[in-house]
């Protein structure tokens, strides 16, 4: 393109900036967000498929510590309705009050540890096995209602929104990244323990939401919507004339565990109809010990959920979150993981990971269903955790990747990521215990737990990287996509925050947003 220079006869060349892929604030071509929700029939149906999504990672929890416990199924179908209550209950909250984004409070693994240690600790010598059980149930009721003030106190004083206003996109990719693919276990490990069942989900998955959904122009958003409930009907048909026909009658335990369909032994042992209620199992127990092991887990799951809340926000086609916003969704997580602890789950609550991956794929009774095969399950898990990976990436459209500084706390803090939690996790596996091992079991989950999380090391990395490198640099700020965001610093820097984030009935001066 040529100019003339203020008349002075001099030809200027000026090439012209093209942006093929301009960054962008929110997701285009979403069909359902906060704003703009789906006719209430797609609704139930979609909520009916988070349901599905959410109750893979409950029964796997309970059913591993609920035996541990030495409960029946009995006992694990009442750990597993009160799960399920207690999650239903805290997405209602976050929804309403909290972030106010469509984030699933569900169980998370995090708790696992320091729960198995409270499981482990020689104290319980009850030959009565349920008594032994529910003594067992309070200690950790005990454990997650102390653990639950570290979340209620970081986020309703505000002091999460001061450390949120540091973080960048920068920093953000490797927590949202690594959030999704830090799970990677999770996935086909679980796929294979079951090959002829899971593999077929996973390929049948793939070919609705991602192939038949672009081939077809009638039926489109059903099948991009409804692919969860579609593969996963068709393969548990698939599955349930293998489990009938015989198939598996001579084979492993492990197998028929994997594979049945009727392996669980919930449906004769779960009731039609059970409400549960708060100290179902008796009053809680406390030990100051086991209490400062599950707030490490529970500080863990915070910072897990961090990056759950920026990649359901993205998933959402909201705009970045106000820190004020991010904190307030903390506080009531922190409630989340109290009414666990009241009620008897087994586990804390955080964002259910998967379900933030299966808003990518949607965009916008109990027993009966537990019978699903978990192979199933690890091929959902193998695409949603992939879409909450990819998103993180997304936020790599905000940087400077041409810069040494990026690609430093980039690389750095993704590879120990990976790599600090895996010899953590190789040490406890060849072992027995993890590198930390004295005679407090309390002491040694405060270490190991953190340590063994991708998405926390990596976002402890990279946040302390980004804010010290070269930070009085003019150009880094920059670099580091800090401009992007400081749009929505306060809740009332940009108009949509109010769109997407206000409280109903004027409860902001409640919960000011500022």
């Amino acid at each position: 393109m040529a100019g003339v220079d203020g008349g002075r006869g001099v030809v200027k060349v000026v090439e012209p900036v093209l942006v093929a892929h301009p960054a962008r604030d929110q997701l285009q071509n979403v069909s359902y967000c906060i704003t703009s929700p789906p006719p209430w029939h797609e609704a139930i149906l979609i909520g009916f498929q988070h349901y599905i999504v959410m109750l893979g990672s409950i029964v796997i929890i309970s059913t591993a510590l609920v035996l541990q416990m030495g409960g029946g199924n009995k006992e694990k179908a009442d750990v597993i309705q009160t799960m399920l209550f207690v999650a239903g209950l805290n997405t209602l909250l976050q929804t309403m009050f909290g972030t106010r984004l469509p984030a699933v409070i569900g169980s998370s693994y995090t708790y696992v540890p320091p729960t198995i240690s409270i499981i482990l600790s020689g104290r319980w010598n009850d030959p009565n096995p349920v008594a032994r059980f529910e003594k067992m149930m309070r200690a950790i009721q005990g454990a997650l209602i102390i653990s639950s003030t570290i979340q209620i106190i970081l986020g309703f004083s505000g002091l999460w929104r001061n450390v949120a206003r540091l973080l960048s996109p920068l920093s953000a990719v490797p927590l949202v990244a690594l959030a999704g693919f830090g799970l990677y276990e999770l996935g086909f490990p679980g796929v294979a323990r079951c090959v002829e069942i899971g593999l077929p989900q996973l390929i049948i998955l793939v070919l609705v939401s991602q192939y038949l959904s672009h081939m077809m122009h009638s039926g489109r958003n059903i099948l991009e919507c409804f692919a969860v409930l579609i593969s996963v009907a068709i393969v548990w048909i698939y599955a349930h004339i293998l489990t009938v026909s015989g198939v598996y009658d001579h084979t492993r335990l492990r197998t028929q565990t994997s594979c049945r369909t009727d392996r669980t032994g919930l449906i004769h042992s779960a009731p039609w109809i059970r409400a549960p209620y708060p100290f179902q199992w008796g009053a809680p127990s406390f030990n100051a010990g086991e209490a400062f092991a599950m707030m490490m887990a529970a500080f863990v799951a915070l910072v897990e959920s961090t990056g759950g809340f920026i990649a359901v926000s993205r998933y959402a086609s909201a705009t970045h979150m106000p820190p004020s916003i991010l904190s307030r969704g903390v506080g009531w997580q922190g409630i989340g993981i109290l009414l666990s602890g009241l009620f008897g789950s087994v586990s804390g609550s955080s964002v259910s990971m998967e379900n933030a991956g299966l808003l990518a794929l949607t965009r916008k009774f109990g027993a009966v269903f537990a019978s699903i095969p978990a192979p199933i399950i690890a091929a959902l898990y193998c695409l949603f955790f992939a879409y909450v990976g990819g998103v993180g990436l997304s936020f790599l459209q905000f940087c400077n990747l041409n810069t040494f500084r990026t690609k430093f706390i980039l690389g750095f803090s993704v590879f120990l990521g990976l790599s600090v939690p895996q010899y953590f996790n190789e040490y406890e596996a060849i072992n027995g215990y993890g590198p930390v091992h004295t005679s407090s079991r309390w002491f040694n989950n405060i270490v190991n737990v953190p340590f063994s999380s991708e998405a926390f090391v990596a976002a402890i990395v990279a946040y302390f990287l980004d804010n010290t490198l070269h930070y009085r640099d003019g150009s880094v700020r920059k670099d580091r996509g800090k401009h992007w965001w400081d749009q929505f610093r306060s809740f009332k820097s940009d108009s949509r925050s109010e769109e997407f984030y206000s409280l109903p009935f004027n409860l902001n001066r409640f919960f000011p947003s500022v």
